[in-house]
Parts: C-alpha cells; sequence; structure tokens
C-alpha cells in the first residue's frame, strides 16, 4: 500500500532523512524530506527533472551539505566534516552520471586507489579484489586499459566496481545510464539489478522505468523538493495516490 509524503520510521533503516532541507539562494530544492532505507533495500527516486532527486543524493553523501535537518546513516548522524564525516562516507559508494573516473590512470589504478589510501588496504589485496569486481561486472580483460579506451558503459561498470571496492553499506546511483547510448544502458543496468538482487542497499535516481519496475523494492516520487508519496513499484505504477505522479506517468509511459 502506498505510504504518505513522510513514510512511516523503520527500525531497521540504514539511511534515515529527517526533515531534511536544501537551498540553493532562493531557489528552495529539498522541502522537509523525510525518508528510510532498509538494509538491503532497493529505493528508486523517481520524478521529473528538477524536482531535488539529484541532490537529495548528493545531500546523503555530504557533497552538498544540508541547511536544516538530520541524515543518519547506521544510527550515526552524519557530521558536516572532519575524520568522523570520512569514515562515514567510506560506507556510502556513489556511481556518478558521468562516470568520474581519472584518466590518466588505468582501470585497475581507478579500482584499487581508494582502497589502499583510505581503507589502508595492503595493494596486492586491492588488486586482486579488484581484478574479482572486474570479473564480476565482465570486465576483466580491460584492467591495464584506460577510460578513453572504454565505451560509456563499459565506463560505467568500472564506476560501479569502484564503488564496490570499498566494501560499501550503501551504494547511491545518480542517473547512472543518462550519459549513456541506448545500446549501452542494457549492460549497465543489467550489473544493477544482479547488485540488487544480491541484498546491496541501493538508492538509485533514474529514468529507467524498467528497471524501477524490476528491480526496486520501493519507488519514492519526487515534484518540487518533496517527497509526494511511497509505494512498492507495482502499486506506484498502476495506482498511483497523486495526481502529480498520475500525470508523470502518463507523460513518461506513453512514449
Amino acid at each position: 500500500m502506498a505510504s504518505g509524503p513522510g513514510s512511516a520510521a523503520r527500525a531497521d533503516a540504514l539511511l534515515q532523512l529527517r526533515g531534511v532541507n536544501k537551498r540553493y539562494g532562493q531557489a528552495h530544492v529539498l522541502r522537509d524530506v523525510d525518508l528510510d532505507v532498509a538494509a538491503g533495500e532497493v529505493v528508486v527516486l523517481l520524478g521529473p527533472s528538477g524536482s531535488g532527486k539529484s541532490t537529495l543524493c548528493r545531500c546523503v553523501n555530504r557533497l552538498e551539505t544540508v541547511d536544516s535537518g538530520e541524515i543518519v546513516l547506521d544510527g550515526t548522524p552524519l557530521p558536516a566534516e572532519g575524520r568522523e564525516l570520512a569514515r562515514l562516507r567510506a560506507q556510502v559508494g556513489m556511481v556518478f552520471q558521468s562516470f568520474n573516473l581519472f584518466g590518466h590512470r588505468t582501470v585497475l589504478d581507478n579500482i584499487t586507489l581508494a582502497p589502499v589510501r583510505v581503507r589502508r588496504l595492503a595493494p596486492d589485496r586491492a588488486r586482486a579484489r579488484a581484478l574479482e569486481l572486474l570479473d564480476r561486472v565482465g570486465l576483466a580483460d580491460k584492467a591495464d586499459a584506460h577510460p578513453a579506451q572504454l565505451s560509456g558503459g563499459q565506463q560505467q561498470r568500472v564506476a560501479i566496481a569502484r564503488a564496490l571496492a570499498m566494501d560499501p553499506r550503501l551504494i547511491l546511483f545518480d542517473e547512472p545510464t543518462s550519459a549513456l547510448d541506448p545500446e549501452m544502458i542494457g549492460e549497465v543496468l543489467e550489473v544493477m539489478t544482479e547488485l540488487a538482487a544480491e541484498g546491496m542497499t541501493m538508492l538509485v535516481v533514474t529514468h529507467e522505468m524498467g528497471f524501477a519496475r524490476r528491480a526496486a523494492d520501493r519507488v519514492a516520487f519526487m515534484d518540487q523538493g518533496r517527497i509526494l508519496e511511497t509505494a512498492p513499484p507495482e502499486a506506484f505504477f498502476d495506482r498511483p495516490e497523486s495526481d502529480r505522479a498520475r500525470d508523470f506517468l502518463a507523460r513518461i509511459l506513453r512514449h
């Protein structure tokens, strides 16, 4: 059954947002956002462009600071700065729209850099883990390549492997397929679907309705900085509660 804009608190929540507000000058881009994501849950954020979805993701990873409200990860409020923030941030992977790989480094170097520098993992262990992850995302033969030698879909799969190399508790996906050619989208969504099936906790901003139907445990619909409703995908797509969600789906699913 769909819930209202402020869904009930969950005892098993790994991530909690309470009353989160964010402004850019006069633009109020997040308005009293409440959201829980349980351990092992996949929550997909849907909504029109400019509704605040990507900003919400960036606030969870403290790439943007909030003006008011609280973000709690595994029971610990996210601090504004310092070592404790770095420690908590290491538990949250992020996959960006534009890949954000280091162009001058090999694929293997891109994946091992953070585990060695941040987690102090021994280089040989980091390398072994990176090769295992490259095999998992279907790129075992690309370890020594540079990002410019890869397709967009391959680069995004490397970015997912890089996020996984930190053994995160949660992965944020900010429109991970929007910069890809249509034929490359499927290979990235396949990896994401496998992660969801394996129980990875995921918060996903996407316009891929098929992925939302197939892989999400819940959909949260945003408009003008607010979460208007949350529901399991079958309820949201078949019986949206808000007029705004019905209008959004009518426009999206018509094409």
